[in-house]
């Protein structure tokens, strides 16, 4: 017998499965030998009170055993010899992309200008050591994506795009802990992401499909108004190769070679509103502090709290971006004379610090001009000019919290998680003013709505501007193939149609999806 049941718990009895098995066979009156197992099927924090409890709703196996693993499988068929199809980059979005073609029995070819997810490691550790980025393998580009280093949140509002449970199913099913399925928050963590994302890769090669690293797209091949490649040359040797078929083009947000490249093909594109800021660094245990409302903090059995806030000011969303609680603060600049900042977690959330994205929004008629560009050239100059407040290093400037807010130089600053290290600077002075003075206020606002978080004990670090991509490629809503290019399918965040590792993998399967049925082979 199956059973189902929601209950409100206190922490420590939501720590294991043997005291919730423990507390629901005493509630319900069930005999608890005869529970065979239970899953946790969903599973929230309540603490909007100094009481904090735990909601979950779970599932009992009496007197049977479960009939799966927690998880629903896909199955990949063998693709060695079925029609070809290019991916042309190796995230989110292009993972799912040619996993979701494996399945519709098409052939991936998968193109990624970085290493592999293993091999980035080293350049990101260069970035601190030399402070140097290598402009092909770095936190934004290599397999995984963004993503895979960048803390491994699957929290999406995009449900009505596609299904995704059907995204964390597919990482259950490569190695990801099914508490994906259940928490409010899914999170898996930048020490645990890598082996996920392998799985994923060996799927791809034992279906038959091909993934290619260090293989960077230098052009698509047209006929006519029809793209039926792409050409690539590989970093590592130089030597240059075609790969024919129809491309979902999936290279993320920050790949602006390749929003270039269209531009002066003359395929349609549009300039797309953005969120720029700053990283904001909390002492872990006083986020914990306020959000659990107690000196105590989190204790033995809560997580590393969490924070959301947005509000407007003078017209624009100013918000909390990519909260990582108990986590660090990065490196994530692509290329030379660039300082861009962003924030990822291990899997246990158990570092000193918490930092977030604090963003303004930024609309196209917020810049001058009509290019297309004209976002990124500004996301470009701001970060430029980063990295000249930064002595020319990846030594990124940062100011106190409070004497942001108030206009005053930090004549020094506290602890930081950030490697590469910080140099007080006057932010308040050189940030973009639409930017800096909504920072300002907003950060007021969020300081009356949770008491202790405007404090100098945190510190402002910039600059944050690869919240999204700059720029979208355009597309046709219902096939999702470009507007004005067929066989061409944009895909992802770095198309400008996703926000996230979930919804860039939502895409990425509804990409395929419709290139199948461009192919005839739905």
């Amino acid at each position: 017998m199956i059973q189902e049941y929601q209950i409100r718990v206190l922490p420590h009895v939501a720590a294991s499965t043997a005291t919730i098995k423990e507390f629901v066979a005493r509630e319900k009156g069930i005999d608890a030998r005869t529970i065979n197992e239970i899953r946790v099927l969903k599973r929230s924090i309540d603490a909007r009170h100094r009481q904090i409890y735990v909601n979950l709703s779970v599932r009992l196996f009496i007197n049977e055993m479960p009939a799966d693993e927690g998880y629903e499988r896909v199955d990949y068929p063998d693709v060695s010899k079925s029609t070809k199809v290019i991916v042309v980059g190796e995230g989110p979005a292009g993972l799912f992309a040619a996993l979701r073609l494996v399945e519709l029995g098409l052939r991936p070819i998968v193109v990624e200008r970085g290493k592999d997810v293993r091999n980035r490691k080293t350049d990101l550790a260069q970035i601190t050591k030399t402070q140097k980025v290598n402009t092909e393998s770095n936190y934004c580009f290599g397999e995984g994506g963004a993503g895979a280093y960048s803390d491994g949140k699957l929290y999406t509002r995009s449900k009505k795009r596609g299904n995704v449970e059907k995204i964390l199913n597919v990482f259950c099913q490569h190695g990801a802990s099914t508490n994906i399925l259940s928490d409010a928050h899914p999170h898996i963590g930048t020490d645990k992401l890598p082996r996920v994302i392998e799985n994923m890769r060996n799927t791809i090669l034992q279906s038959g499909g091909e993934v290619h690293h260090e293989t960077k797209m230098i052009g698509l091949i047209l006929n006519q108004n029809k793209v039926v490649g792409v050409e690539t040359v590989n970093l590592a040797t130089g030597d240059e190769k075609a790969f024919e078929g129809p491309v979902i083009l999936a290279t993320g947000h920050s790949a602006r070679d390749v929003y270039s490249y269209l531009f002066e093909k003359n395929i349609e594109i549009e300039a797309k509103g953005i969120a720029v800021g700053v990283r904001l660094e909390h002492p872990s245990q006083l986020i914990d502090k306020i959000q659990y409302h107690t000196n105590n903090g989190r204790g033995k059995y809560l997580p590393a709290a969490e924070y959301s806030f947005v509000t407007q000011v003078d017209g624009r969303g100013v918000y909390s971006f990519c909260m990582c609680p108990g986590g660090f603060v990065i490196p994530a600049a692509t290329g030379a004379e660039q300082i861009v900042v962003n924030g990822m977690s291990p899997s246990n959330r158990g570092g000193q610090w918490s930092n977030s994205g604090m963003v303004v929004e930024l609309r196209p008629e917020d810049v001058e001009g009509d290019s297309p560009l004209r976002i990124m050239e500004w996301q470009k100059d701001v970060e430029r000019n980063c990295w000249l407040q930064g002595n020319m290093r990846q030594t990124a400037p940062a100011q106190r919290m409070v004497d942001f807010v108030n206009g005053k130089i930090s004549y020094d600053l506290p602890r930081s998680s950030y490697a590469p290290g910080l140099i007080s600077s006057p932010l308040h002075f050189w940030l973009p003013t639409h930017v800096g003075s909504r920072l300002r206020e907003g950060f007021k606002v969020f300081g009356r709505k949770s008491h202790g978080f405007l404090t100098n004990d945190a510190v402002v670090i910039a600059v944050e501007t690869r919240t999204s991509s700059p720029v979208r490629i355009l597309r046709d809503a219902e096939r999702l193939m470009h507007v004005t290019i067929d066989g061409l399918f944009p895909c992802g965040e770095g198309a400008g149609y996703a926000g996230g590792i979930v919804s860039a993998g939502v895409d990425g399967e509804r990409c395929a999806e419709m290139v199948a049925a461009y192919l005839g082979k739905e």
